[in-house]
């Protein structure tokens, strides 16, 4: 494949945007030199560049095409919806009729407020939590990457400059599936923490009982429980992986793939929560979410037809089949090359990622880059393998295919030095404190 095209326009694009992308996991930085395609457009599970290259996609969206690129429905649905108008001085119907359909996915809530991006949802949860403790810390699961944008959380990685110390130190960290790590945390600091907020599952499942233990912990130390599910909601399960696995939070966000691509995000939770955002009560109010663009009505549509696909097509069972299906052939693929210790497959299958070490088992920025630059010359574009609802059977046995050239080439690297197959510089973290 060749990327002229792409790679001209490259310095104008970041002469324009700081870091040439407006999400840091979609940089330049993330795919091998002179191979980070610009799209032109996407149908289904496929992704066609501005030099003409096709490619099988996988986590499209950063995960929140769940359908597939265009899917004529939820496309259908926002292009009617335009025609009527896209953002009012007053709440539209469709407002209401989305919140409807989303607590029918959601029984556990039993209000919610729609936005843009999952930044907001969260931390719009955790300023609720706040204002309904009384405190002003946030215990965080360290094991998961990412929460939000704002300082609360940023501060806390590996890139945080610009952030006080101050705001830094109001967030701490626990341990997945480690309660007595959550526990020492409430017990360092007394009447301190508002909230916990965590992904239900990344990697590793969680262990039984966990998830009640921390309802537990949360009810005897008085925090509130803030479920982050814009990964897991409408993957793991119709009702997210609350639904799945019968936890109960306080408070819980959705994004992603609550509207196939289109720009909708949730905040939704128990009504003793949600209501202090509104005016019902003598308390005093919270600002909670208040975007010019929050409720754009095309969004909504296209949310409420998402939900109205996910309710009558086997969406769930699907992408939980072909992830299944897309596993056991890697892993088949990379024993038969002898790499399987080296290339590591993670997560349930209808979040698949893969992992890269070196000579020494040690995990390996540089091997990442080799398997990418591999993948990308066979039609792969894959940062992770997560699955949408348009990967067929036969997509999938092609992605395979591809993996079992890259595991050839990883393993003669992995042999003879990957200085002799690596082309131009490594991928490096996307959240880091220096270029």
């Amino acid at each position: 494949m060749r990327f002229d095209r792409s790679n001209q326009l490259r310095k104008r694009v970041h002469s324009l945007i700081p870091g040439g992308a407006h999400t840091y996991a979609k940089g330049d930085d993330q795919y091998p030199e002179g191979m980070a395609p610009i799209l032109l457009r996407g149908q289904g599970c496929r992704v066609w560049d501005v030099d003409g290259n096709e490619f099988i996609e996988y986590g499209a969206g950063l995960r929140a095409v769940t359908l597939g690129h265009a899917y004529p429905p939820v496309v259908d649905a926002a292009r009617k919806q335009l025609d009527l108008g896209a953002n009012f001085v007053r709440p539209a119907l469709i407002e209401l009729e989305c919140a409807e359909a989303f607590l029918e996915f959601v029984p556990a809530a039993d209000m919610v407020k729609f936005c843009k991006d999952g930044s907001d949802a969260v931390s719009g949860a955790l300023k609720l939590a706040r204002a309904a403790t009384g405190r002003d810390m946030v215990a965080v699961c360290r094991n998961q990457p990412f929460f939000a944008v704002d300082d609360w959380f940023i501060g806390s990685t590996a890139m945080p400059a610009g952030i006080p110390d101050a705001i830094r130190a109001g967030t701490v960290k626990f341990d997945y599936n480690d309660l007595g790590s959550l526990e020492r945390l409430f017990d360092e600091h007394p009447e301190r923490i508002a909230a916990i907020v965590l992904e239900a599952e990344k990697y590793s499942a969680p262990a039984p009982g966990f998830f009640a233990g921390l309802r537990e912990l949360c009810d005897r130390y008085g925090a509130l429980f803030i479920l982050d599910e814009m990964i897991t909601g409408f993957r793991w399960d119709i009702g997210g992986a609350q639904a799945r696995y019968g936890i109960d939070p306080d408070l819980s966000t959705f994004g992603k793939a609550l509207a196939n691509g289109f720009s909708v995000s949730a905040l939704a939770g128990k009504r003793e929560f949600m209501r202090l955002g509104g005016f019902d009560h003598e308390l005093e109010r919270v600002f909670l979410l208040s975007t010019t663009h929050g409720a754009e009505t095309h969004g909504l549509a296209a949310a409420i037809a998402t939900m109205q696909v996910y309710r009558t097509e086997p969406v769930i069972e699907t992408l939980w089949s072909r992830g299944e299906r897309l596993a056991t052939g890697l892993k088949a693929a990379a024993a038969s090359a002898g790499v399987a210790d080296h290339v590591p497959f993670l997560g349930p299958p209808c979040c698949l990622v893969f992992g890269s070490r070196d000579e020494t088992g040690q995990p390996s920025q540089p091997f990442r880059t080799l398997l990418m630059q591999e993948l990308i010359e066979r039609g792969i574009l894959a940062t992770s393998l997560v699955v949408n609802y348009s990967h067929t059977e036969a997509d999938i046995d092609r992605t395979i295919e591809a993996f079992e050239g890259a595991f050839a080439v990883y393993r003669r690297a992995l042999d003879d030095g990957i200085v002799n197959y690596l082309r131009g510089r490594s991928v490096k973290p996307a959240i880091r404190p220096y270029a």
